[in-house]
């Protein structure tokens, strides 16, 4: 019982197990954005890339929480917007 759901929660619609994905393009875009906020520190570039790399992270999220191809990325989208939505209201 548990087995089979656990399963169903990991699979897409043809039953294939659906964790982890090659990068898409956002996720390409906030990871090097990142590293470029982190490599930058002159404002105002600093701040713009930190601002694109979130705005990147977001778009990753919700393009999973809306199309996940398994129940767990459309978890894993939930939480990415959730810690993005919570950092940006509790720590600005």
């Amino acid at each position: 019982m548990v087995k089979q759901k656990l399963r169903a929660f990991i699979t897409d619609r043809n039953g294939k197990i659906v964790i982890a994905q090659p990068p898409n393009i956002p996720i390409i875009g906030w990871f090097l954005l990142l590293l470029g906020s982190w490599w930058v520190t002159a404002e105002p570039w600093h701040g713009a890339m930190a601002f694109f790399s979130a705005a990147f992270l977001f778009t990753w999220a919700w393009m999973e929480l809306t199309q996940g191809a398994s129940p767990i990325r459309r978890v894993f989208g939930a939480l990415v917007l959730l810690y993005l939505l919570g950092s940006r209201l509790l720590f600005d």
